[in-house]
């Protein structure tokens, strides 16, 4: 595929991401902090809805047009040490790298400061990778579900995906998304 056509089909991605994450309202800072504290769960649901969509896909992809997949490799400290960065910077700013755009987007001025937080942080880590690396290395390396249990990336997708999804139904039917947004979800006047 061309460069062209990449970068089209990027933006075109990119807005249908950008569109459900503020019509899922999941860009604010309160369902985002009210996921981290068990309260909320339509950050959950939606998450869990991308990433079965991206298992179908890369099944198709994987099984009917045979595109290899690049897992990086394992590494316990690491994975460890930069899970926890994440979620302590995900409740302390109320946002995740994946919402903060749309939250500069709506207007949150608190959002620039996470972002340039983001930055900094990601600056500094390039410059101080190179020390820190013998400190949060090592791990079993490439370590897939399909490799272990010794069946094909698509079967193995398709199986987590259908999981996902049935995860995702009993969560919604325990805990409606309407329940999460409150009486006013749909910000029409009430009868």
């Amino acid at each position: 595929m061309e460069t062209y056509r990449m970068i089209v089909l990027g933006l075109v991605m990119g807005a249908a991401f950008g569109f459900a994450l503020e019509k899922g309202r999941v860009f604010e800072p309160g369902v985002i902090v009210g996921q981290m504290q068990f309260r909320t769960f339509t950050m959950l649901k939606m998450f869990l809805a991308a990433t079965a969509t991206g298992l179908i896909v890369l099944a198709a992809l994987n099984g009917i047009w045979g595109v290899k997949l690049h897992p990086k490799g394992t590494e316990y400290v690491a994975d460890a040490v930069g899970g926890v960065l994440l979620g302590v910077g995900i409740v302390l700013a109320g946002a995740c790298p994946g919402t903060l755009l749309a939250q500069v987007g709506v207007g949150y001025r608190d959002a620039w400061f996470a972002l340039a937080g983001g930055l900094a942080g990601a600056i500094s880590f390039g410059y101080a990778e190179p020390a820190l690396k013998p400190l949060i290395s090592g791990g079993p390396g490439k370590l897939t579900l399909d490799k272990l249990i010794g069946l094909p990336f698509w079967a193995v997708a398709l199986a987590l995906a259908a999981a996902l999804v049935a995860g995702m139904v009993a969560l919604e039917k325990a805990r409606p998304w309407q329940a999460d947004l409150g009486a006013d979800f749909d910000g029409l006047p009430e009868k």
